[in-house]
């Protein structure tokens, strides 16, 4: 593979949006095992948020893609394949990209964040409730 189409493949793989209008491939091999990537995306975001049973099945998925990732991002790097396979490689990094970003956009990475936000939104709609029912100035009109 000459360098300039080396760059060229290295720049769509790293091109902001690169991901729009790709698709998540079927398949992809992960550290040498086959993974249905696109069922398992769709089974995960067919729910609303992860449950913590499968919280650990997710964070180890996307922990192996971003390696996955990582070692055909290299393997372009090096100038290791000719260009219609580095080609093909950055395809697949788009689509490996594509995934991840769909398993990043879960809802909250873990119970106590989720408690959190719902506590904080509580908050809020306490202290809502409190300035509509005192007024606005805490209860502290007429007072000089």
């Amino acid at each position: 593979m000459e360098e300039f189409e080396r760059k060229q493949l290295l720049e769509r793989i790293d091109r902001e949006g690169a991901t729009v209008g790709a698709s998540i491939p079927e398949t992809v091999t992960v550290q040498g095992e086959e993974v249905n990537l696109r069922e398992f995306v769709f089974e995960i975001k067919r729910r609303d948020r992860v449950p913590p049973g499968e919280r650990e099945r997710v964070d180890r998925a996307k922990r192996n893609l971003r390696r996955e990732r990582l070692q055909r991002r290299q393997r372009i790097e090096r100038g290791e394949v000719g260009y219609e396979e580095g080609r093909a490689l950055a395809e697949s990094i788009v689509g490996i990209d594509r995934a991840l970003e769909a398993l990043q956009s879960l809802g909250p990475a873990n119970i106590e964040a989720e408690a959190r936000a719902k506590e904080a939104a509580d908050q809020k709609r306490w202290m809502s409730f409190l300035k509509q029912v005192l007024g606005d100035d805490g209860g502290r009109r007429g007072r000089s």
